[in-house]
């Protein structure tokens, strides 16, 4: 799933290349991929609507349009948001398409069809529409996420740490890849106990969340499976990752080999000669 660099790099693109454009007509190509409302008032609202702005929280991208309207999209598990010439052939999991004034498209690809759009009426908000946004966590990269508030969040927490940072009500916009990279970065073992935390590996993992987030945002993001930028464009953090997709291969500080788990359905790629902090494990 697209994490938060990704889709701070979809969000920049389409900041780039949507504001003071409009949306002439919406084609919705499977009904599903509508989270709100009915199709025909999902496209009859977007349509003539200009884009205002783009916005990112979390894992959502917030459109605002005029007349105080709004899109709200998730990418999911494929998703894709791309702003693509005519020249361009649709792809074959071409979801939604909207039609713009200035002759490009704003299509919505998605292959495993999770992605959603939601149309924000006039006088509703993107958190009446998606609930969802109402109980994530502070944004990684802003200053809510201090060492002070991490401790408090964990606090109690007999959880695995890589699990609790995965938790999108702790940390808005933080998934598999990055907590794998942070965790390396500041030698914590991804099955210590998040409730062991002490104050020196807070702030020791605040300082890794932010300037790892900042240093994919600038690679364009990671691009494993599905995920390209809105021009189409592969990320490249993955090409400099410490631990994450590297099972097997030799840690690029000590030389062991990456060793690769399962926790609660997800994977978890660590050195355990490397990652030795907070050892404390959490109960089953």
């Amino acid at each position: 799933m697209p994490e938060l660099p990704e889709v701070e790099t979809v969000r920049i693109g389409l900041e780039k290349y949507l504001v003071g454009d409009v949306f002439k007509t919406v084609q919705v190509l499977r009904e599903q991929s509508v989270g709100y409302p009915s199709v025909t008032k999902f496209t009859k609202g977007l349509a003539r609507k200009e884009v205002i702005s783009v916005e990112r929280r979390g894992k959502y991208l917030l459109i605002h349009l005029d007349s105080k309207a709004g899109l709200g999209v998730h990418l999911r598990m494929s998703g894709r948001l791309i702003v693509a010439d005519k020249k361009h052939k649709p792809a074959e999991f071409l979801r939604i398409n909207i039609k713009l004034e200035s002759g490009r498209d704003l299509r919505f690809e998605d292959m495993r069809v999770f992605g959603r759009m939601w149309y924000v009426p006039p006088g509703e908000t993107f958190e009446d529409i998606i609930p969802a946004l109402t109980l994530l966590g502070p944004e990684p990269l802003g200053k809510d996420l201090t060492a002070k508030y991490l401790l408090e969040a964990v606090k109690g927490r007999k959880q695995a740490i890589k699990t609790a940072l995965l938790d999108q009500t702790l940390i808005a916009g933080l998934g598999n890849i990055y907590a794998d990279e942070v965790l390396f970065q500041t030698g914590i073992h991804p099955l210590s106990s998040a409730g062991t935390m002490t104050k020196p590996d807070a702030e020791k993992l605040v300082v890794a969340i932010k300037k790892t987030l900042k240093q994919a945002i600038e690679l364009g993001g990671s691009s494993l499976k599905d995920y390209t930028d809105s021009q189409g464009v592969n990320g490249k953090y993955q090409h400099s990752a410490w631990v994450y997709g590297r099972a097997k291969q030799p840690c690029r500080v000590c030389g062991e080999p990456i060793e690769r788990i399962k926790l609660v359905g997800r994977s978890a790629h660590f050195c355990s000669n490397c990652q030795t902090k907070m050892r404390g494990r959490p109960t089953k």
